[in-house]
């Protein structure tokens, strides 16, 4: 018995998220290089003498493209499948990376560049989106925490990457490290176009409802979760069962054979449809979030570990490069257990004490610049600055990289769900543009400045999300539809009548018995 459960064939939705989550990793490598190879040696010479501004403008010309393709892959992934959508946006991504490493001049390296971030835009948000689709809900939050355990990978293997070829006496040092990645790129566009089924919603959203079930089949999706799932096509009506008791969900539901109707039913995103009553403030809370999940700094410290380690006391190249790969694999060995955990961690309170967390390390950091308690030769404040560098990327981690980006994907309504959360991850995408952009001109202009301004806009999200964020974690995709729009009019009002009755009564006179 224990050796048939050993050689069991892992479900087929698993095997899909797996396939899928790999899409993070080229994320993550990219991330992981092109920090370290824009400081090498061989690249300063083959760029010539930079400011710190043209050093983010290199680095961040992927995110402007990143945010714009985004928009539209919703568009993308409606249309043609969510699959489609991932191998397409891939092999673009595979292009520009390719460019990157084969560039002549610098201009060709930033177009490289730019083609890479169109190809993210339109792929990235739509990993997140199809696992979401095709996870039992039970399984929902491991599951899509794939692509987050996959980018540290990625980060992992990007910045050892660049510590192995960084001794290259010519331009392969830095070149190299994209040719990789262009290759893992193409390699990935072929294997999901070849092998990763269709979203079987989609299927159903088409009219396709035969082909749904066979994908179903191949998927390993229990019946019970396949009956959660029909509810949210409105195909009937499912009344939810609760998790201890899942088979006391009340079930009816019509011919789910393709109509007429559902035949010609495009899914395709129409901006009112996302602007709606009903849909909008689960936008907005979501281009919310995932904006400041970038203003948390995390890409800060991603691109330009070696620069804050140097400038923390690092000297040599190789040290800061060696810092970085830790780093690396800190945030990669942290990732473990937060995908693990990831349902036995409430959304909203994670979110919320990851937050904080993330805020007093921050301003730790900040003030003990301000306090110019940080010298390189000597002191325990460069140790300080170092270790709360670590600190800082475990808290991001096992907080907002997990619970933030799941939270986004969950909390739309089927309809708009691939369209909201592509234009969600245009916000992430905006706002890393912009942390990319200032973090190098903030750190040569003053040695604390953008510890302060991460650390308040971590501050500032906490705050917000303890007035406005619901809890989703173990809920069904019907269940968070119905708690989010409760909480919109019920949770402010109550966390801030509660505190105004607290104050009123402990300002009224106590009375005592005669």
């Amino acid at each position: 018995m224990h050796l048939r459960s050993l050689t069991t064939k892992p479900p087929g939705y698993a095997l899909a998220t797996i396939l899928t989550s790999l899409g993070g990793f080229l994320f993550g490598h990219d991330t992981g290089i092109i920090g370290p190879a824009t400081v090498m040696a061989e690249f300063t010479k083959y760029v010539g003498s930079s400011s710190p501004t043209i050093h983010g403008l290199i680095v961040s010309s992927i995110l402007i493209p990143a945010a714009v393709s985004s928009f539209f892959a919703g568009t993308l992934a409606d249309t043609l499948g969510r699959p489609r959508g991932i191998a397409i946006g891939s092999l673009i991504f595979a292009i520009g990376a390719a460019l990157e490493g084969a560039s002549i001049h610098i201009a060709m390296f930033v177009v490289g560049r730019i083609i890479e971030g169109i190809g993210e835009g339109l792929y990235l948000g739509t990993l997140v989106v199809y696992i979401c689709e095709i996870a039992p809900p039970k399984h929902r939050g491991p599951l899509t925490t794939g692509p987050q355990l996959l980018i540290t990978l990625g980060l992992v293997v990007g910045f050892f990457t660049c510590y192995g070829t960084a001794n290259i006496p010519s331009s392969l040092s830095w070149r190299l490290p994209f040719l990789l990645l262009a290759g893992y790129s193409f390699a990935f566009s072929a294997a999901v176009y070849l092998y990763l089924p269709a979203s079987p919603r989609w299927l159903t959203l088409h009219g396709k409802a035969d082909e749904a079930a066979a994908i179903w089949d191949k998927l390993d999706v229990p019946a019970a979760d396949r009956e959660k799932i029909i509810n949210q096509f409105e195909l009937g009506t499912i009344q939810p069962a609760s998790d201890e008791n899942p088979s006391s969900s009340t079930i009816s539901f019509p011919d789910p054979r393709p109509t007429p109707a559902t035949q010609t039913r495009k899914p395709t995103m129409k901006l009112p449809e996302v602007l709606s009553s009903d849909s909008r403030p689960r936008l907005l809370m979501a281009v919310f979030l995932m904006g400041m999940q970038q203003l948390s700094g995390i890409d800060g410290v991603l691109y330009y570990a070696p620069l804050l380690f140097q400038q923390a006391g690092l000297s040599s190249i190789e040290s800061t490069f060696l810092a970085s790969g830790l780093s690396a694999i800190v945030i990669f060995a942290v990732s473990i257990p937060a995908l693990v955990w990831a349902d036995s961690w409430g959304r909203r309170v994670n979110t919320i004490y990851g937050g904080l967390g993330m805020t007093a390390t921050m301003l730790l950091m900040g003030g003990l610049y301000a306090g110019d308690a940080v010298h390189a030769d000597a002191g325990p404040g460069r140790w300080v600055v170092i270790v709360s560098i670590y600190l800082f990327a475990v808290l991001y981690t096992v907080s907002w990289g997990v619970g933030i980006r799941i939270f986004a994907a969950e909390i739309q309504p089927q309809k708009t769900r691939a369209s909201a959360t592509n234009i969600a991850h245009g916000s992430n995408w905006l706002t890393n543009f912009l942390v990319a952009l200032v973090t190098p001109t903030l750190l040569a202009k003053t040695s604390y400045g953008a510890y302060f301004l991460f650390g308040g806009c971590t501050f500032v999200t906490a705050v917000a999300c303890w007035l406005f964020m619901p809890e989703t974690r173990g809920k069904s995709l019907d269940e968070i539809d119905q708690a989010f729009r409760e909480s919109q009019v019920s949770g402010l009002k109550e966390r801030v009548t509660g505190v105004l009755r607290r104050r009123v009564k402990s300002r009224m006179p106590t009375t005592v018995d005669a």
